[in-house]
């Protein structure tokens, strides 16, 4: 080879290198404020999770020369550190290998966890790793349902560990919470009174869909459970909101009632509650925006602007209404109209709700993000938890599962749905997707 020809090869190499660079920056340089945040909010996870047991603390609330440590975590607050690990990595805030073995360090903790049928408990001590027990031996359904999904993610993610983390999906039964009677899965099972919860998930539209998509995933359950989910309420129950219209249809031999409900000229299937983590927190991990552009993804867009068009009659500077932490512990707000039977909004807007809209408006997300740091919602890691819009008064608390919620949003949004391709890559996460297909009748933009 010549010397112009190894030149001009050399030459190219360099260009293209700072071709990248360039692309990078400018990427980098676009999003640089949601960069940052995700990188403050990962941060939370760095430090507050015990470096012997890979388990993260669920709460930390700072007042004026103390900060309080809740010690103890639960399958949920796993399930986000989990996936803010895959996050970190994508990000550069860590190296691969350095992801892979905080990783490996939770899948030996979770080994050595107390457990019934392969399921967790709802508590655990972070630094002992023992059960907690003060509020009993609980399994909770949804909790599992979270664990499940990341543990997906990661087992495709790090190739070295998809063994080891498929084995734990594996054992984890949801047929044990799955009552065959009316199809669908209990709210949970006691261990130390041995029975069941005297309620059911019943709603489709609520964070609960992440354990019956991975439960049907699995195997443990039917697909039809899918179907006996109640879009609205039935028609007779007259507690709820507002007589659903739609129709009857027909999905897999199972005859379903396809509701809605309207506010002014909008169509919506309600939550439970109207907040914005039942409607989002699902597709952090199940790509519905894509996958279901006539049903859940095209509900989302309208809880979003609903809650929008909540906060702007209300004369609100910030929209996102979620249960949150307030200053003496914590509670449910949401849009009452956008509910079945509805969280009073009670004025308290929540960072996380914010944040997990930034997929279907950022800009509406990044303004608000601005506003939120004009009053004073920043701190060490990312944005306190909530705010009262009448009074001002910040509650600086710090929450495992509001973290994750914004990390894997940010993930999501500012690496090409990292968290999302690798669930769907998972035969457990792509077997459960013909499930996406349905039309909630919503009729957007017609």
């Amino acid at each position: 080879m010549s010397k112009k020809i190894k030149y001009l090869i050399s030459a190219l190499f360099v260009l293209f290198v700072v071709i990248i660079m360039m692309m990078r920056y400018q990427f980098y340089n676009k999003d640089e404020a949601m960069h940052i945040l995700l990188e403050d909010t990962y941060r939370y996870f760095d430090d507050h999770t015990n470096r012997e047991t890979g388990l993260t603390r669920d709460r930390i609330d700072i007042e004026e020369n103390d900060v309080k440590t809740y010690n103890q975590t639960s399958p949920t607050n796993i399930a986000m550190y989990l996936s803010s690990l895959v996050i970190a990595a994508e990000a550069e805030l860590i190296n691969y290998k350095e992801a892979e073995e905080k990783t490996a360090l939770v899948l030996n903790t979770l080994d050595s966890l107390d457990r019934w049928n392969g399921l967790f408990y709802n508590w655990y001590v972070v630094d002992s790793k023992e059960q907690m027990t003060d509020w009993g031996k609980f399994i909770s359904s949804v909790d599992n349902g979270w664990l499940t999904a990341a543990l997906m993610v990661s087992a495709e993610y790090f190739y070295n560990l998809e063994s080891h983390a498929n084995d734990l999906i594996n054992q984890m039964d949801y047929s044990y919470l799955y009552d065959n009677n009316i199809d669908r899965l209990y709210g949970g099972f006691d261990v130390e009174q041995n029975q069941y919860t005297n309620h059911h998930y019943g709603t489709l539209y609520s964070e609960t869909r992440m354990a019956s998509y991975v439960a049907i995933g699995k195997g443990d359950v039917p697909s039809d459970h899918w179907w006996k989910l109640d879009r609205t309420a039935p028609e007779e129950f007259d507690w709820q909101r507002q007589v659903p219209k739609g129709k009857f249809v027909e999905k897999e031999n199972t005859q379903m009632f396809q509701g809605y409900y309207e506010l002014g000229e909008e169509r919506f299937v309600p939550s439970w509650g109207g907040s914005m983590f039942e409607a989002l927190m699902p597709g952090l991990y199940i790509n519905e925006k894509k996958l279901a552009e006539k049903g859940l993804g095209a509900n989302n867009y309208q809880h979003v602007k609903l809650q929008q068009n909540f906060s702007e009659q209300k004369g609100y500077p910030l929209f996102g209404f979620s249960p949150a932490a307030i200053p003496d512990g914590y509670s449910e707000f949401g849009v009452e109209e956008l509910g079945m039977s509805g969280y009073d909004d009670q004025a308290t807007m929540t960072a996380h709700a914010a944040i997990l809209a930034i997929d279907y408006d950022d800009e509406s997300v990044k303004n608000s993000f601005k506003i939120m740091k004009e009053k004073d919602m920043y701190g060490d890691y990312g944005l306190y938890d909530s705010i009262n819009l009448l009074t001002e008064e910040v509650t600086h608390s710090y929450l495992a599962l509001d973290q994750g919620m914004i990390i894997l949003a940010l993930g999501n949004y500012l690496y090409n749905d990292i968290i999302r391709v690798y669930f769907h890559s998972h035969p457990y996460g792509k077997n459960a997707e013909p499930l996406l297909e349905e039309d909630f009748l919503l009729q957007i933009g017609n």
